[in-house]
């Protein structure tokens, strides 16, 4: 028999997969509960609320992209070269996981309150990270000085512009002239005279 931790594991495993294949608003907890072999009253344990499990499920998200966005960063280079390869892993991250995808179509089809909460609060774990890199950047004299949080915010939203938007109408960018764009929009406008 398992140990409260390793069921508690068990149990989200079998919600992740649930919420990826079905959504938020399609899963129910008898779902989960066949999919990680359990009785009902084994996920009630854990969790007291459809809502509680699926926030603990987002919160393991924004986790793993961390963990992502951390691997990608290389000191020795320069704030402008490590945003670009933070922004484009974690969307691509983003983009090819299971959940937020099917979260996303969740969103769009039906507008599910819980799907776009969750989305949200996975773009504004992205939006934090990069305003922690911003201000780390300010105080190292990388950039000029500058709101962390409305110029993580722009970024984020050209980029995504750069990487989903545009690719709507247009032909997509590649990833190099994605980082071109993006330096000549931004990194040309916040770096200090000394830097150039």
């Amino acid at each position: 028999m398992k140990n409260p931790t390793e069921r508690k594991q068990w149990v989200m495993e079998a919600a992740f997969k649930s919420f990826a294949l079905f959504g938020y608003k399609a899963t129910t907890m008898e779902q989960v509960a066949k999919i990680a072999n359990v009785g009902k009253g084994t996920i009630y344990t854990f969790f007291a609320t459809k809502e509680e499990l699926f926030q603990s499920i987002i919160e393991q998200l924004i986790i793993e992209m961390k963990v992502v966005a951390e691997d990608l960063i290389d000191r020795k280079l320069s704030f402008f070269d490590n945003l670009h390869r933070v922004l484009y892993g974690m969307l691509q991250f983003r983009d090819k996981h299971e959940l937020t995808i099917r979260l996303s179509h969740e969103v769009q089809e039906m507008g599910t309150p819980m799907a776009k909460e969750g989305l949200q609060q996975v773009e504004q774990a992205i939006r934090k990270f990069i305003e922690r890199e911003i201000e780390r950047a300010i105080a190292q004299r990388e950039i000029k000085t500058c709101d962390p949080k409305i110029t993580a915010y722009v970024m984020f939203k050209l980029y995504i512009a750069f990487i989903s938007d545009w690719s709507k109408k247009h032909e997509a960018l590649s990833k190099e002239e994605i980082a071109r764009l993006f330096q000549l929009y931004l990194g040309e406008g916040l770096r200090l005279d000394s830097a150039r």
